[in-house]
């Protein structure tokens, strides 16, 4: 990926680009990023997921279920193992 620096930029047009950064959850810079590419009509990169967000609400009631009862021994405290005297 290669590097750009801008000289030149009013303050209003940063401020500009930073509340709209903010309010897409964005940094500035795939903020600004994206805004090059679309003026280009480039695509964007999809960025790939590294969380769990594709799995929430795929649980069914069983399977909640069937997840507790296979971890129920991690929720158990061994009392020896704190036992401080």
């Amino acid at each position: 990926m290669a590097n750009l620096s801008v000289r030149g930029l009013q303050t209003e047009t940063l401020d500009a680009l930073k509340t709209q950064a903010g309010r897409e959850g964005k940094s500035l810079n795939a903020m600004v990023v994206q805004l090059l590419q679309n003026a280009v009509g480039g695509k964007p990169k999809p960025c790939p997921h590294t969380d769990l967000d594709a799995l929430a609400g795929t649980w069914s009631s069983q399977d909640a279920a069937d997840f507790t009862h296979a971890t129920a021994a991690f929720r158990a405290i061994d009392a020896d193992l704190w036992d401080s005297a």
